[in-house]
């Protein structure tokens, strides 16, 4: 499959971010919010199939030794197809000599077992929306 790799937010159609994110099962905001938090992030990689975006991922880091991934997402018809594994390389490539850590959908661990990412025994969340995120499986 040919794909285009595109690493800034220029031209991106976050309608089409919302929408995604929705399919693929995620948390998602208003198209607004999510401009705000990829122009905000270090590292973007949109991922399109001719014209159609069809995968997304983002780092936020200190440039220095820590980053943290967000937003991976693949729309469900391309998922299993090495798109998601192609932003991911993508990402963690732009992020040389940083710790990785990762806030992924409850289920996907095993694609990014692939990965070398690992559980942490110390990682712990504030949530805006606790009882949500407990009730998804984010939290105890």
């Amino acid at each position: 499959m040919d794909l285009n790799l595109q690493f800034n937010t220029s031209g991106i159609d976050w309608e089409r971010v919302a929408l995604l994110l929705k399919e693929a099962g995620m948390a998602y905001h208003p198209a607004e919010l999510h401009k705000c938090a990829f122009e905000n992030s270090r590292v973007v990689v949109f991922a399109f199939r001719d014209t159609e975006m069809i995968g997304f991922g983002r780092a936020i880091s200190d440039g220095a030794y820590q980053a943290a991934l967000y937003d991976v997402a693949v729309s469900p018809e391309y998922q299993g197809k090495g798109v998601g594994k192609l932003i991911l390389e993508n990402i963690i490539s732009r992020c040389p000599g940083c710790h990785l850590m990762l806030y992924a959908a409850p289920g996907k661990d095993k694609f990014y077992e692939k990965f070398s990412f690992r559980k942490m025994l110390t990682g712990m969340a504030l949530f805006t929306n606790a009882d949500k995120m407990r009730e998804r499986g984010f939290t105890e």
